[in-house]
């Protein structure tokens, strides 16, 4: 399989959505392992969500 080249990537930009969407859930687990909790804009205003109460999903292996 030919591998797509950088132009490509950002054309379709589906890589680089599903890294982004990785990278935010590895982050979040790093914060609820590390007993931080997060900040999140709701309602324009920030919230923080304690670390027992971070959406992770579950097939995410903690690291």
């Amino acid at each position: 399989m030919k591998e797509k080249d950088i132009t490509q990537i950002f054309a379709d930009g589906t890589l680089i959505d599903l890294a982004l969407k990785q990278a935010v859930e590895k982050a979040l687990w790093q914060h609820k392992k590390a007993s931080n909790s997060i900040a999140v804009w709701r309602d324009g205003r920030v919230v923080w969500i304690p670390p027992e109460e971070i959406p992770v999903p579950e097939n995410l292996p903690p690291t």
